[in-house]
């Protein structure tokens, strides 16, 4: 028979797994620590809303606090890390590349790739080879702009013209990759022996059945505890095949099939997961947070729905545009809705909002401090609350008693 598992327990896992339980570092933070914070969590999404900061950053501050925000940039520079498709768009450690050439061989014979770049590529050869000999004789890199084709207005901003589709039509097939451009967060397209060392590139490309098995165990790893679809959800894996080898990885006992308090579904507890008795966790998480991003889990795991208001038109929004969860030791136990105003120096909190039986006290007052750092990280001079939320006015009292 499976272990049983408690829904409180479980929470518990989670949290130590995703590298929330462990205390921030207490001095100068630098490569070292965003090198575990990727050994823990294997990928950072990448998001552009920049209504608080930009998503990717978020991660490291729930996870390292006060930190030079260079280190992604900086990581990138050196090629500790890259871009590609993982999750979603995501910062990888550069010791996973040879995992997403899977991928990315997929995509040459039109698999896990949008129908419209591809067919841009395939009708538009010698642009194509064009673009491709310019990126490749760029040590730079070069950004979208210059290879536009279109003639008149840009529609929607999914109305790519042939040359931005075939530019991500190389991306996604592994031909090219990219970095952000800082002031803009453009992509940057580079060649790979521009970007990476010789020695990644000469990595042998693994089976589809081999990168599923590491994935799928990278995925259990920083997880902890997980159904099968939350473990393909992590690297975004479809399909029976990477399920089948969910199963396979238990028959193995390479996972450890149990059974998790309320949930439906078995799950598989990863053998070298922490399973302590207490955690001590303070995090405002980004949407797109490892911790998060798989919603029907954090349903099942904290009783806590999670949508992001940013497309609802604001009179029907519940919480607000940019709501971000609070953890606070193993529970899920507030929304805030976040915004920096750069121009007056100000980190708005326009409404926060507690969960059901929550110690809406000892929330604001542990919120608030959250809020204190995160504005001092960002170069925000003051906290301003505004009045929607139950926590809204506890946590005004809260910051005007710590001056």
């Amino acid at each position: 028979m499976p272990t049983e598992v408690s829904l409180a327990s479980a929470r518990r896992i989670a949290v130590a797994a995703q590298g929330l339980a462990a205390p921030r570092p207490s001095g100068r933070v630098d490569a070292r620590h965003l090198r575990k914070v990727f050994d823990t969590v294997g990928a950072v999404q990448i998001d552009s809303v920049n209504v608080l900061v930009r998503s990717q950053e978020l991660p490291l501050f729930a996870r390292l606090g006060d930190h030079p925000r260079t280190l992604i940039p900086d990581a990138t520079a050196r090629g500790d890390i890259y871009e590609y498709w993982c999750h979603a768009a995501s910062h990888l450690p550069i010791s996973h590349f040879a995992l997403s050439r899977v991928r990315m061989e997929q995509a040459r014979t039109g698999l896990r790739v949008w129908g419209g770049v591809r067919e841009a590529a395939r009708r538009n050869p010698r642009l194509r080879d064009e673009i491709l000999a310019r990126i490749n004789e760029t040590p730079g890199g070069i950004v979208a702009g210059e290879v536009r084709t279109r003639k008149g207005p840009k529609g929607q901003w999914w109305d790519w013209d042939q040359g931005k589709a075939i530019l991500e039509w190389l991306f996604w097939t592994g031909q090219i990759t990219a970095r952000r451009r800082e002031r803009d967060f453009a992509r940057v397209y580079m060649g790979l022996h521009h970007a990476f060392p010789a020695e990644v590139l000469r990595l042998p490309v693994p089976s589809v059945e081999q990168a599923h098995r590491k994935q799928l165990m990278l995925a259990a790893s920083s997880l902890g505890i997980a159904t099968a679809g939350d473990l393909l959800d992590y690297h975004n894996l479809r399909g029976p095949a990477p399920r089948a080898v969910v199963a396979d990885l238990a028959r193995e006992g390479l996972l450890e099939e149990v059974r998790v308090e309320g949930w439906k579904e078995k799950a598989y507890l990863h053998p070298a997961a922490s399973r302590p008795r207490e955690v001590r966790a303070r995090a405002l998480l980004s949407p797109f947070d490892s911790m998060v991003w798989c919603r029907p889990r954090d349903e099942r795991l904290f009783g806590f729905r999670y949508r992001l208001e940013i497309y609802t038109p604001a009179p029907k929004r519940v919480y607000g545009y940019y709501v971000l969860p609070f953890l606070l030791n193993d529970r899920l136990v507030a929304r805030v809705d976040l915004k920096a105003d750069r121009q007056r120096g100000v980190l708005m909190v326009p409404g926060a909002f507690s969960e059901p039986d929550t110690d809406v006290l000892e929330t604001a007052d542990e919120l608030a401090d959250e809020l204190l750092l995160l504005a001092r990280w960002l170069g925000l001079g003051a906290v301003e609350t505004g009045r929607n939320g139950d926590l809204s006015t506890p946590i005004r009292r809260m910051l005007a008693s710590r001056g």
